[in-house]
This record gives C-alpha cells, sequence and structure tokens, in this order.
C-alpha cells in the first residue's frame, strides 16, 4: 500500500499510553502480561482441539476455529507494543509501523464483524433446519463465508488507511493512546477532516451496522423457530447452542459501537481507551472460556487431549 503522496511531517508517532505513573505501569504490565498469555494459550489451545478431534469437524466449530485463529492474530498486534511502551521509555513508533498496526488492526475488527454475522446465519441454519445443517453448511460455503470476511475486512481497511495516513499531521505526532487508532490519529490531523468523516460514517455502516442487521435478521428466525417448538426443555436446548455467540456479540459490538458511533462532542479520550482495551485485549481472551466453558463437546476432547 503505497503512502507516497503522503503530506505528513512525522517520522514516528509517540503513544502516552495509560498512564505515567512509573508504579501503575508496572502494574498494567504484568496485568497484560497475564492477559496475553491467557490469550495465546486459550485460542492456541481451541484451534488444537477443533482440528484434533473428529467430533468437532462440524460448521459450528469451524467458524469457532477461525475465530480463536483471528482474535490470535488481533491480539498480538496490540499486547507486545503495550508491554513495551509499559516499562520503556521510548514510547515512539514508527510512521510505517502505525500505518502497518492500523491496518491490520481495522482489518482483522471488521472481519471480525463479518465472521459474527456468518456465525449467526450459522446458528439459524442448525436451529431450523437439523437434519440438513451440515449439508446446507457445506465446507465450501464455509470457507467462502471466512473468505468474504478477510476480503472485506481488509478492502475496507485499505481504503481508510490510504485516506487516514495522507493527512498532514502539522507536526504533532503525540497519539494519547496505548496504539495508532482512529480517532486519536483523526484528532491530530489538520484540514480536510469533512470528506474524511462521511467516509468513516459510511464504512461504519457497512462493516458493523450491516453486519449487526445480518446478525438481527437471524436471530429473528430463530426465535421464530424456537418458539414453534411445543417441549419447553427443546426450546432451552435450541436457545442454549446460541448463548455463546449472543455473549460474543453483544461484548464485541457493543465497545466498538460506544466508541465510534458517539457524537464528536461526546468523545472522552480516557474512557475510550478502557473501552477499546476491551475489544483490543480482553475479549479475545474471553472467546476461549465463552465457547468452551459451557460446551460438553470441547470438555471432553480437552481431557481426552489431557488423557
Amino acid at each position: 500500500m503505497s503512502m507516497e503522496s503522503s503530506n505528513h511531517t512525522v517520522s514516528e508517532f509517540i503513544l502516552l499510553g495509560f498512564t505515567s505513573d512509573p508504579v501503575m505501569q508496572r502494574v498494567l504490565f504484568g496485568m497484560f502480561l497475564i492477559m496475553y498469555t491467557l490469550t495465546v494459550l486459550g485460542n492456541s489451545t481451541l484451534i488444537v482441539l477443533i482440528c484434533n478431534d473428529t467430533r468437532l469437524h462440524t460448521p459450528m466449530y469451524f467458524f469457532i476455529r477461525n475465530l480463536s485463529f483471528l482474535d490470535l492474530w488481533l491480539s498480538t498486534i496490540y499486547t507486545p507494543k503495550i508491554l513495551v511502551i509499559c516499562i520503556f521509555e521510548d514510547k515512539s513508533i514508527s510512521f510505517a509501523g502505525c500505518v502497518a498496526q492500523f491496518f491490520f488492526s481495522v482489518g482483522l475488527g471488521y472481519s471480525e464483524c463479518y465472521l459474527l454475522a456468518s456465525m449467526a446465519y450459522d446458528r439459524y441454519v442448525a436451529i431450523s433446519k437439523p437434519l440438513l445443517y451440515s449439508q446446507a453448511m457445506s465446507v465450501r460455503l464455509c470457507s467462502f463465508f471466512v473468505a468474504a470476511s478477510y476480503m472485506g475486512g481488509f478492502t475496507n481497511s485499505s481504503i481508510i488507511t490510504k485516506k487516514t495516513f495522507t493527512f498532514d499531521f502539522c507536526n504533532d505526532n503525540v497519539i494519547d493512546d496505548f496504539f495508532c487508532d482512529l480517532l486519536p490519529l483523526v484528532k491530530l490531523a489538520c484540514g480536510g477532516k469533512d470528506g474524511y468523516q462521511a467516509l468513516m460514517y459510511f464504512l461504519l455502516t457497512s462493516n458493523v451496522m450491516l453486519p449487526i442487521a445480518l446478525i438481527l435478521a437471524s436471530y429473528f428466525f430463530i426465535i421464530a423457530t424456537i418458539l414453534r417448538i411445543r417441549s419447553t426443555q427443546d426450546r432451552l436446548k435450541a436457545f442454549s447452542t446460541c448463548s455463546s455467540h449472543l455473549i460474543s456479540v453483544t461484548l464485541y459490538y457493543g465497545s466498538i459501537l460506544y466508541i465510534y458511533s458517539r457524537p464528536r462532542t461526546s468523545y472522552s479520550l480516557d474512557t475510550d481507551k478502557i473501552v477499546s482495551t476491551f475489544y483490543t485485549v480482553v475479549f479475545p481472551m474471553l472467546n476461549p472460556l465463552i465457547y468452551s466453558l459451557r460446551n460438553k463437546d470441547v470438555k471432553e476432547a480437552l481431557n481426552k487431549l489431557f488423557k
């Protein structure tokens, strides 16, 4: 991705992180190190289990495996740099490094939006057509959904990354955040923001609101199908297959919409740092727990692996 036309006047950015207090920085370093370790172990274990256990070779676990891979990649973009700025005095990131971090974070973030929408459709098919589930959600169709999620995410990331880093940053290179995020970068830029804001809201609508609409539509049909089931026990069993996905959707989309869909006058960088930590670091750590703690098949596969 060429940035030759960029009017930037800085060669690096300074990431302020969360605090300048040395004691708090050490505390945060320990917290983020623990969370990143759990993220790597949890998602890697889930990927290995799904690959090795034939009972988990179903469309649902195909999507969960890809979600774990995406979360592992997403967390690796942020957390190592967070650990560095917590313990070292040098809090700089090169211009090229900032571009790369921004490009992959946006691309993976949008890809996860589409992937969660695909998983909602998978749950709809599993509940509405249980006897034809494996045939309807074929390997080819599941692979297409995953590939389309990445293609959509990174195509839109290329557009917004190129537009963002052609701004003139007015010789100001201090980012009041722990990574190269959209809002702090736009705050540093000077001039030409009107068209950019329109582009940002268009991409927010197409990459966040559209998947949300697809998810809501899928769950509308899921609820309609569940209500036609006569047995209360069967209803609860059908709904329980969606509970993990519902938790993931609520946590992920809730934090993203809180940050990026508010009016500009209500932005608070300190609050946004905390919320963005949730979908960049905490959420990838929680996903393996969400999809395994209440899952009998995963527990049995884990016991088999240890034995």
